[in-house]
């Protein structure tokens, strides 16, 4: 692990919310407003893309775990943006909070694992699956 990576790293990631990124469109709900899997891809983005220049060109992170409430609804038009601060590093295990936040104020929040993995080895192991078949 780079010794540059450290607790407190922070990273944000933003969208607009259209038809696309709805509960409706996404099969999460019934109404056309920002969708929890939508809020939770956002969370993630941010998570990873900020520990993203820490890392050396052969590994990456992976998404393991994901506590987060979603608090109130965002309609289509408005932007939603979502923060993350790496807040415990345990080895290979990053943990994060993050939150997410529409123009009245916080929409969601909780907390994020990822792990650090090295790209090849774990494509090989994902790939093997498919012999299993």
């Amino acid at each position: 692990m780079p010794s540059e990576l450290r607790e407190g790293i922070t990273g944000s990631s933003e969208t607009l919310v259209d038809e696309s990124n709805t509960a409706l469109a996404m099969g999460s709900g019934e109404l056309e407003v920002f969708a929890t899997p939508a809020m939770v891809a956002l969370m993630e983005e941010a998570a990873a893309e900020s520990v993203k220049p820490y890392l050396d060109e052969n590994s990456t992170t992976v998404g393991t775990a994901l506590n987060v409430e979603h608090i109130s609804a965002t309609p289509i038009g408005v932007s939603v943006r979502c923060e993350s601060e790496l807040c415990h590093i345990d080895g290979r295990k990053l943990v994060f909070n993050v939150t997410a936040f529409d123009a009245a104020g916080v929409i969601g929040k909780g907390r994020h694992e990822r792990f650090i993995v090295e790209k090849e080895r774990f494509m090989k192991k994902a790939e093997a699956k498919r012999a299993e078949q």
